[in-house]
């Protein structure tokens, strides 16, 4: 029996997942909101639901939670938001020391002679 408990359970979640998405396809604009790319027809299978908080069972039925994405956006929105996870909150690149204290340029414009050159504020009799 607990076999056939968790089928209808999963049944219910699948079904959840079609109610959602038809009621988004219902009240929201057939086009992706990333790439603008306009759907109908047999192409509007590749229009997915977006949650925008990322969480799945967050269905409000104003679908304010929610967005119309092509499966490439949608791919690459979760592909941030999972690399977002790994990757470092600072700027740890802007925290580092320079490797080399040496600057080979520091000194050009003294030798050129700065604002004392010729043509440049002065005159020359």
């Amino acid at each position: 029996m607990s076999d056939h408990g968790s089928v209808n359970r999963q049944g219910d979640q699948n079904m959840k997942k079609i109610d959602y998405r038809n009621q988004a396809l219902k009240i929201l604009p057939w086009v992706c909101t990333k790439c603008g790319r306009d759907f109908s027809g047999k192409n509007l299978r590749e229009l997915t639901v977006h949650h925008k908080d990322h969480n799945s069972a967050n269905n409000p039925p104003d679908g304010s939670n929610w967005e119309l994405l092509c499966i490439y956006c949608h791919d690459n929105e979760h592909s941030r938001h999972m690399d977002a996870q790994w990757l470092p909150t600072r700027d740890t690149d802007r925290e580092k020391t320079p490797l080399s204290t040496h600057t080979p340029f520091a000194d050009l414009l003294k030798g050129l002679g700065g604002s004392d050159r010729k043509g440049e504020g002065g005159t020359e009799d």
